[in-house]
């Protein structure tokens, strides 16, 4: 069972605090999904798929796309609780944003919406693909999957998540019963784990939090962990996370 942030934990932050998104910053609204928007940047199989598990656990979400009238079918099909919008309408609309774009497609999304960005809670789906997205690939491989993200989502607080494999099993497999599947998360900012943990387990999975460094681990392909929908326990135990 997941825990909201309590209020002592806000105090001790202090000013930090500020910063944690308007729908988590009390324990009331964190547990409440309706009052916390989100700002789906990408739309496709990824982007609908978990932003359609998100309006169906209660939160509003903006669905997002160069062209917005073509999510006409699937916000319909999802309900009130879905809207369709551009790229800048989103960033702005979430208090959290979930990036699922191509990711050559992150230093121009980063640069067009920093300002709409800044401080919030960015969960990172995008991950470098050799035949689509050219020479950002490398720099990713390099520097980190994760580091590369955040070079380029300046100013957000970033957490790299659902990523790790496909939305077939993200649609199957939410909500399963028996053990849950693990969604490996990947961070450094306490409060925005805590946020992104939140989010996983209302789409209908189990967060298994690592830092941002470990991201490489479980995407982009190539990673030990890629295209691998784990039951939690399995997850943690190749990860080396105890419990």
């Amino acid at each position: 069972m997941h825990r909201s942030i309590d209020r002592r934990t806000l105090l001790r932050l202090g000013a930090g605090a500020a910063l944690v998104p308007l729908g988590f910053s009390t324990p009331a609204r964190a547990q409440s999904p309706g009052a916390t928007k989100i700002g789906v940047i990408g739309s496709g199989r990824v982007g609908g798929t978990v932003g359609g598990l998100w309006t169906k656990a209660g939160y509003q979400v903006m669905f997002s796309s160069r062209h917005p009238d073509e999510l006409k079918g699937l916000v319909e099909g999802l309900g009130t609780n879905a809207r369709a919008g551009t790229v800048e309408e989103a960033a702005k609309f979430g208090e959290v944003v979930f990036v699922a774009v191509p990711y050559s497609a992150l230093p121009q999304i980063g640069r067009d919406n920093a300002a709409a960005l800044k401080g919030k809670v960015a969960l990172d789906a995008c991950n470098p693909i050799a035949a689509r997205d050219g020479e950002i690939v490398k720099e990713a491989a390099d520097n980190g999957v994760g580091e590369t993200s955040q070079k380029y989502l300046a100013g957000t607080r970033l957490v790299r998540a659902f990523n790790s494999f496909g939305s077939g099993a993200m649609a199957s497999e939410a909500h399963r019963a028996g053990e849950p599947i693990g969604v490996p998360i990947a961070g450094d900012d306490p409060e925005a784990m805590k946020v992104a943990a939140k989010l996983v387990r209302d789409a209908g999975f189990e967060p298994v939090a690592v830092p941002l460094a470990r991201a490489r681990e479980f995407a982009p392909p190539g990673g030990p962990l890629f295209r691998q929908a784990l039951p939690v326990s399995e997850l943690k135990a190749r990860l080396g996370i105890a419990g």
